[in-house]
This record gives C-alpha cells, sequence and structure tokens, in this order.
C-alpha cells in the first residue's frame, strides 16, 4: 500500500513538478528581458557589476558596484543610478524631501525610450502641455551636484546640451546630453 501511495505521489507530482518549472522559466526569461532592458542604460563597465531591480524595486541581480539599474517604464527610460540618485529616486518615489549628501550620477545611455517623456518643470506632472516645457529625451546623464548655489548660471532651457531640469524642487539636477 505504501509502494502505491509512492508512485501514486510520483505521478501527481511529475506535471505538477513540469508546470512549476514552465512558470520559472517563463519567470526567467522576463527577469532576462527586463536585465536586459536596464543593462543598456549604462556603460558596460558599470552594467556587468550592477544591482538590477524591476519598476517595482524587486532585486533581479545583487550588484557589487553601488549602481542600481531598472529597465524601461512607462514614464521613464532604462537608467542606472549610483546610491546618491537612489536616494533621490526614493525621495521622489514618496513625494518626499530630498537634499543632495554628495555628488551624484545616474545614466541613461538609451534616452527615454518607449516611454512618454516628462516635464522639464513639473516633476510630477503626468503629460505635456503649453508651459511645462514637455520632452522626451535621447542619450544623457543625470548629475547631482551638492553645495548651495551649484546649479546657478546653468540654463534650464531644454534646447541646450547641458540644462538644470526640475529646478528650485528637491529632485533638481543637471542634465547632460550625449546624444541624439
Amino acid at each position: 500500500m505504501r509502494k502505491t501511495f509512492a508512485i501514486a505521489a510520483v505521478i501527481v507530482a511529475l506535471p505538477a513538478a513540469g508546470l512549476a518549472g514552465a512558470a520559472l522559466a517563463e519567470h526567467h526569461s522576463d527577469k532576462s528581458k527586463l536585465i536586459a532592458s536596464a543593462a543598456g542604460a549604462a556603460p558596460a563597465s558599470i552594467a556587468k557589476d550592477a544591482t538590477y531591480k524591476d519598476l517595482e524595486g524587486n532585486v533581479l541581480k545583487e550588484g557589487t558596484n553601488g549602481y542600481t539599474c531598472y529597465p524601461q517604464g512607462p514614464v521613464i527610460g532604462p537608467m542606472c543610478n549610483d546610491a546618491e540618485w537612489e536616494k533621490l529616486m526614493g525621495a521622489f518615489m514618496t513625494k518626499g524631501d530630498y537634499t543632495p549628501g554628495g555628488f551624484g550620477v545616474s545614466y541613461m545611455l538609451m534616452g527615454d525610450g518607449d516611454s512618454a517623456g516628462v516635464s522639464n518643470i513639473d516633476p510630477f506632472a503626468t503629460q505635456p502641455t503649453e508651459d511645462n516645457d514637455w520632452i522626451k529625451e535621447g542619450p544623457h546623464l543625470m548629475l547631482i551636484l551638492p553645495g548651495e548655489g551649484a546649479l546657478e548660471g546653468i540654463s534650464t532651457d531644454i534646447a541646450d546640451p547641458v540644462y538644470v531640469m526640475w529646478k528650485d524642487t528637491p529632485y533638481q539636477h543637471v542634465m547632460v546630453r550625449i546624444g541624439d
């Protein structure tokens, strides 16, 4: 009787294991796609040792170099952030306060990708208006410059190759266009 039960358990478990294996393979495929989407955001020397997260912040792959990369999202293209940029993004996601603790860099070498773009004036705008300087940027770097007055004298004109985005908000930073 025990032998019959054990054989029946194996027979029942085999299809379930196959289904679990298929679901696991699909999950890894999605995970691989998300990582591939994010990997092009930074130079290979940074991307290879970066941590990868999905858009909900779940870790897809642990890294060792202090950079965190995210795949294409609905509002912004793939990006790879250093620790200071992660702090800014954490504050931004909760509409919280942020004060730069140091220099920060975020790579967006694929630009805004398939996203709808963003306002250069209002960090929380969801669509273009006549007065919010809506932009969909090509390849660029984003820099956090700490210190009072660090952004003085830098243009806010999105036509310039270097400009300040979200000036006079806690999330202000310098955009550096590096391609079309």
